[in-house]
């Protein structure tokens, strides 16, 4: 909880810092790695550094963890700092990283503002730093604790059994435990950490969806080639796509993730486009493993059919689970020579289904794909603590942080082949 000391200086000072907090955290990210530029190799992103996007959600959730210490004051965005925590762990961080960056960051922060960064004003805006950072340290250590790690041990060598061409710029890696180390299985859902070596000597972290229900032996992600987007985008998914090949290792972390299947036996709704697939065929492969009776409903928007990555495991596990149906779309004609309960045309639009009440929704693609759904889900009265959605990369829309989601938005999804 803020003090009564720093409340009003944070409620004068919010408009300001946020007006400012993309400015902070470029001059943050740029000093932090002239000093500490070891972060470059391992821990940080720099694809996401180029584009800007990391900065962008930096901004926007220290700008959303002050709001709600105002609004909210007992109590703090619990699945904004979850979606953190579950990155932070995926990536090995420490405990004592979080002084780097609060030095750094508050040097940008003077930097930028100035005079205005007063004793006052500095003491209040370190109060909300630790006030977060601690809270993601909480939930970080007892993350790393559920997995029996530490941070410096969430990182294992395993070995390529198989690799199989999805599409023309999506392959699927099989991978075998390379060490003795016991593992826990994955949740439905979740995620790992590759840790790929570049031709620079870097080793540059990504995450991939595990795509296959694990038995803590065997993993399955599937990368999609990213193109067009130059160096340092797409670096990674192309060393992956070129000349990973069969008996050779990568280092991947543990599972992580905190959208997983719920467990309450409700209806399950797996709204996907483009390789937003990815988790859903996770938890798809789980649900069949586990032969559940659930009513399960897959919708899924890709370019054509021959683009739909996983579409055979993913429409096999359909077919094995009693209660499942799946509709597809094709932004190029609603063509299709797959099991499916319906094909269309165009965007995914929930008018042109029926959808099962009291239904917990998974949604995973593009982000305009992501707020229109969202948005249309809504609208139509489904809770907003129902609709969890996954996101590749920086979160820079933050919905469930947001207290009152809009609805009524017009927008439709972009084509999936420019953003997925």
């Amino acid at each position: 909880m803020l003090s009564d000391r720093s409340r009003p200086v944070i409620e004068a000072t919010l408009p300001v810092v946020a007006e400012h907090i993309e400015e902070i955290a470029q001059r943050f990210y740029a000093h932090m790695f002239e000093g500490s530029p070891e972060l470059l190799d391992g821990v940080f992103n720099r694809g996401n550094q180029a584009e800007g996007t990391q900065q962008v959600a930096l901004a926007g959730s220290v700008a959303v963890f002050a709001s709600s210490l105002l609004e909210t004051p007992e109590q703090v965005p619990e699945r904004l700092l979850s979606r953190i925590a579950h990155k932070h762990v995926s990536l090995g961080i420490r405990p004592d990283q979080y002084q780097v960056v609060h030095d750094n960051l508050f040097w940008a922060i003077a930097e930028v503002l100035g005079e205005a960064v007063t004793p006052e004003v500095a003491a209040a805006w370190d109060e909300v730093y630790w006030l977060m950072a601690y809270a993601l340290t909480h939930q970080e250590r007892g993350l790393y604790s559920s997995r029996g790690v530490r941070a410096e041990t969430v990182w294992r060598p395993w070995r390529v059994e198989e690799r199989i061409a999805e599409t023309d710029d999506v392959v699927t890696f099989v991978l075998g435990r390379a060490d003795d180390r016991l593992v826990k299985t994955s949740l439905p859902g979740q995620y790992v950490s590759v840790q790929a070596l570049m031709p620079d000597g870097v080793h540059q972290p990504r995450q991939y969806s595990l795509t296959r229900a694990d038995d803590g032996r065997h993993r399955q992600i599937s990368v999609k080639r990213v193109r067009g987007g130059g160096a340092p985008d797409g670096e990674v998914s192309n060393l992956l796509f070129d000349t990973v090949d069969v008996g050779d290792e990568l280092t991947m972390s543990l599972p992580f993730g905190d959208v997983v299947l719920d467990d309450s036996g409700r209806p399950v709704v797996l709204a996907s486009a483009g390789i937003g697939i990815t988790p859903m065929a996770g938890m798809l492969s789980h649900l069949a493993a586990s032969g559940s009776r659930l009513p399960i409903t897959l919708l899924h928007a890709d370019e054509q059919e021959s683009s739909f990555a996983l579409r055979g495991q993913v429409l096999e596990d359909v077919t094995a689970l009693a209660h499942a149906r799946a509709h597809v779309w094709y932004e190029r004609g609603a063509r299709s020579d797959l099991p499916v309960d319906g094909v269309h045309e165009g965007f995914l639009d929930l008018d042109d289904v029926e959808l099962p009440d009291d239904a917990v929704y998974y949604l995973c693609g593009p982000m305009p794909f992501l707020k229109a759904t969202r948005s249309a889900l809504l609208e139509r009265g489904v809770p907003a603590r129902d609709v969890q959605y996954e996101v590749f990369g920086p979160d820079l829309w933050q919905a469930d942080a947001m207290t009152e989601p809009a609805t009524g938005a017009t927008a439709r999804p972009a084509p999936v082949g420019q953003s997925a």
